[in-house]
């Protein structure tokens, strides 16, 4: 039996009656959920409880026990609730990658009130008009934002809680350290709550690496099966890969995740922070993403798991302690996910970690991280695909006017699942727009193939049309990431009179590398047809703008580069 008929198998074990994973019906429209899984995020955040001094949390030199994280949780809902936070009101957290946020979202979903995370990278009118756009009752941020906040604040509108390691350093705000201390020993009874499945859970912000973030509102129903199928996808990865597990086992390592990615973000929310949170894990974090410290902490840590975006992992790769045994040898696992891996990463992987439990996927806000994946053995054997799809989801690939296409064709991709969320907010034409008949039009392009792997090609807004050919910007950036020179590659089409759209291409270099223009044209036509060789490369000393997430701004780029032929 090969690997994908093994999948299939497991998968039908693992979700049958009766079985941990266990289907069901949830309405006359098809939909499945899994019959085991929470309700709700209060409920996650009580059944995770533990009161004992193990690591929970770690942040430069600060370290959170459960025990600590549960008494700062407990201290923190009493103030939110004399504060008149009930059930469906919402608070905002503003704060970068720390202990405190995850203590500030686990108090907010304890009382059943909605988190809406905002990104702390954000400048002043974009922080405001994502708190216009919710409304919440109460904002909870770092210094840092309240400074760039402070000036156009309206004191009745809501209340601030600052988080500050000098808490006087900010007057006239609500502080996080001593809401803590005065409320530490508070008796407060809790309300009973009634919570539905169809009841808010969550507003996460999109990336907004092509367009303007858009506020995705997603049900109780809908956060909590993307969080168990998370555990759906470590079961059958286990099972699938015995032999990896086996050597992760005989390590003894107790598991320690290091997170870079943005709390905010659906990837550092629901796979990394709430799932350490409900599987009892260990977490490092860091409070900027920097590939020598991240080593360094690899180290000092011994961190068994990382998951990022594929371009933190590929300057993991080019950072020469990262092949230590020091850190390969407590490493179990790395994760990543996008459209288009590039191949020069693909390999590296495939040849420096053939004893990992290495996985990809794809997902996104609006699905809360549910889609496609693969990990283990079943990475190995598609690994430039996004992997099989999750049990809650239908997949169709469409064409330009919504017909489906078979198997192997190439078209938008189309999701229908009980995880896909429940609108934008305040943006009734964008909902619209974006779920149509029940099915999530998500702007990637890709296609299934005859086993049922998903293909991400690209987004649907990067494919260039030049002479009526379709071209994958990230074929493109592959190919020229190939070239030894190239640390970072980004493509996109600009207008053209003659041919449509002509290639255009932004590339910066390795350090103490140079290479000319024409020579990457060559090594690019080496590898691709003629008309995917980009009419311009604009060669760059700097890094390529990238959004918290790790995505390439390609239209940042084009705005920059466009005019410039």
């Amino acid at each position: 039996m090969d690997i994908i008929d093994q999948a299939q198998k497991v998968k039908a074990q693992l979700t049958a009656a009766g079985a941990p994973f266990e289907l069901t019906q949830l309405d006359q429209s098809g939909g499945v959920v899994y019959r085991n899984a929470p309700n709700n995020l209060a409920e996650v955040i009580e059944s995770s409880r533990r009161d004992d001094e193990s690591t929970f949390l770690v942040y430069q030199d600060d370290v959170f026990s459960f025990s600590r994280f549960y008494t700062e949780v407990d201290a923190l809902a009493a103030w939110f609730h004399k504060q008149g936070i009930v059930q469906g009101s919402r608070v905002a957290i503003a704060l970068r990658n720390r202990p405190e946020w995850a203590v500030t979202f686990a108090a907010i979903a304890k009382l059943g009130a909605v988190p809406v995370p905002l990104n702390s990278f954000g400048q002043p009118k974009e922080l405001w008009s994502a708190i216009d756009e919710v409304m919440p009752k109460i904002l909870v941020c770092d210094k840092a934002r309240w400074n760039k906040l402070d000036t156009h604040v309206d004191s009745n509108t809501f209340d601030v809680l600052v988080v500050d390691d000098n808490d006087k350093a900010t007057p006239d705000v609500s502080h996080y350290q001593e809401v803590v201390a005065s409320y530490k020993h508070s008796e407060t009874v809790f309300p009973h709550l009634s919570i539905l499945p169809e009841d808010t859970a969550l507003i996460l912000f999109t990336s907004g690496a092509s367009s303007n973030a858009k506020a995705v509102v997603s049900s109780q129903r809908a956060v909590c099966q993307a969080l168990f199928n998370i555990d759906f996808i470590s079961a059958i990865s286990a099972m699938t890969s015995p032999k990896v597990v086996e050597r992760i086992m005989a390590k003894g390592n107790p598991p320690m995740l290091l997170t870079a990615v943005p709390l905010f973000h659906v990837s550092g929310l629901h796979a990394q922070l709430l799932t350490a949170l409900r599987s009892g894990r260990g977490m490092v974090i860091m409070h900027r993403w920097d590939p020598k410290e991240a080593v360094k902490m690899l180290k000092q840590h011994n961190i068994t798991q990382f998951n990022g975006a594929p371009s933190m992992v590929m300057q993991l790769f080019r950072e020469p302690g990262f092949l230590s045994p020091t850190v390969l040898g407590n490493m179990a696992g790395l994760g990543f996910g996008g459209s288009g891996l590039p191949e020069v990463l693909v390999d590296l992987v495939l040849k420096e970690m053939p004893n990992h439990m290495v996985g990809s996927g794809f997902g996104m806000t609006e699905s809360n991280g549910v889609g496609a994946s693969s990990s283990g053995e079943m990475f190995r054997v598609s690994p430039k695909s996004s992997g099989m799809l999750s049990p809650l989801v239908k997949v169709k690939v469409c064409d330009p006017i919504g017909d489906e296409l078979p198997k192997g064709e190439v078209g938008e991709i189309c999701l229908k699942s009980v995880t896909i969320m429940r609108e934008y907010l305040n943006n009734n034409q964008g909902t619209q727009q974006a779920i149509q008949n029940g099915w999530l039009h998500t702007g990637d392009i890709g296609y299934l193939d005859r086993h049922g792997f998903l293909f991400v090609v690209d987004r649907l807004k990067n494919v260039i049309i030049r002479n009526g050919e379709n071209i994958a910007s990230v074929e493109v950036e592959s190919s020229l990431m190939l070239h030894h020179a190239i640390k970072e590659a980004a493509v996109f089409g600009i207008a053209d009179d003659m041919v449509g759209e002509s290639v255009m291409a932004v590339v910066s270099l390795k350090r103490g590398q140079q290479v000319e223009e024409d020579e990457l044209k060559l090594h690019v036509a080496a590898q691709l047809a003629g008309y995917k060789v980009p009419s311009t490369i604009h060669i760059v000393e700097d890094d390529l703008p990238r959004n918290p997430a790790g995505k390439l701004l390609h239209s940042q780029l084009k705005q920059t580069y466009g005019l410039r032929k």
